[in-house]
């Protein structure tokens, strides 16, 4: 897996605010409803900032890379294959 290093977003702060309270309500195993469009604007457009700067998406071994991705941000002892 290639490191990339460091990614920073930048967020507003009712960005941030309607982006956390979304998060907080997802803790469980399954994302909670969005209540609001923002929160899937916000998540969208998070999505396009990463989609701005991440290069593994377009590489060959994008999925060996984000296998490698996930391992090594999984929680120790976590099952692999949680059923969302």
């Amino acid at each position: 897996m290639r490191d990339e290093g460091d990614v920073n977003l930048s967020l507003t702060g009712a960005e941030a605010l309607v982006l956390f309270d979304w998060l907080a309500r997802s803790e469980g195993d399954t994302p909670a409803p969005f209540l609001d469009q923002a929160e899937q604007r916000v998540l969208r457009d998070m999505g396009a900032r990463l989609e701005s700067v991440l290069v593994a998406p377009l590489a060959a071994d994008y999925g060996a890379q984000l296998a490698a991705a996930r391992a090594t941000v999984r929680d120790a002892g976590a099952d692999s294959d949680v059923e969302l």
